[in-house]
């Protein structure tokens, strides 16, 4: 197997038409079933998705098998053509709103996911209040959303199909809830400008209020700053606590 990638507690392999997610002792064993499952569920949907091949132990650590999907990131397009940055932003876009069409019951709510993660997080209680408050005060919609929708989670083959992987965080929810995610992902990232335009974009597409997705936006940082990233802890309390706490 030839390693591809390597990231906090997991590798990725091809293994032929084959990949092979591996990962180490900080996962649990009922995280990874769950990311398996949460993609084969996907996987009925419309959309293109590679196939889970199999769960197993390899070498000592647990791991998932996949398809392997010839192409290129969306990411990667972008850094090799900044010219089309725009064509491919209207791209992931349009691929998100289609992705959000998607209906799939048995996923988990993000809601629920989101509560649990606000209750979780360092933030003082009358900031949780406020937090549990707002998120119970958003539509309750069942649109699939992606949990880490970014351009390098689309891949494009060489005909222009497009894949969407990792769906480890795949909930059914609020899709503005989803894009303020994809979002903050964006300014965590350094990429404002992107930020930006890409929240426009999808505003835009959608006839969504700027507004209420920046409501959005302190719920899906508390959630994020479970995560305990030091660098990222800083940027995200100044993202909770833009609000007006009453």
């Amino acid at each position: 197997m030839e390693l591809i990638h390597t990231s906090a507690g997991k590798q990725l392999f091809r293994d032929g038409n084959r990949l092979v997610k591996s990962f180490d002792a900080r996962y649990s064993k009922a995280d990874i079933l769950n990311e398996a499952l949460n993609q084969a569920r996907v996987e009925e949907t419309s959309l293109n998705i590679p196939k889970v091949l199999g769960v197993s132990v390899i070498d000592g650590k647990w791991s998932l098998v996949w398809e392997y999907i010839e192409g290129e990131t969306l990411e990667e397009l972008m850094q090799k053509h900044p010219e089309k940055t725009d064509e491919y932003l209207d791209f992931f876009v349009d691929l998100q709103i289609r992705m959000s069409k998607e209906k799939v019951p048995l996923l988990g709510h993000l809601r629920d996911k989101m509560h649990a993660k606000i209750s979780a997080s360092a933030f003082p209680a009358t900031v949780r209040y406020d937090l549990h408050v707002r998120l119970d005060g958003l539509p309750r919609h069942k649109k699939l959303c992606h949990g880490d929708y970014q351009p390098s989670n689309v891949i494009l083959t060489k005909d222009g199909t497009p894949y969407i992987i990792d769906w480890s965080h795949a909930t059914q929810g609020n899709g503005s809830a989803d894009a303020a995610r994809t979002y903050l992902i964006f300014k965590l990232n350094g990429k404002d400008e992107l930020a930006e335009k890409y929240l426009k974009l999808f505003c835009l597409k959608t006839d969504t209020a700027i507004q209420y997705v920046q409501r959005i936006l302190p719920i899906v940082a508390a959630s994020q700053s479970v995560k305990k990233k030091p660098e990222e802890q800083e940027f995200l309390a100044k993202w909770v606590n833009v609000c007006d706490w009453q």
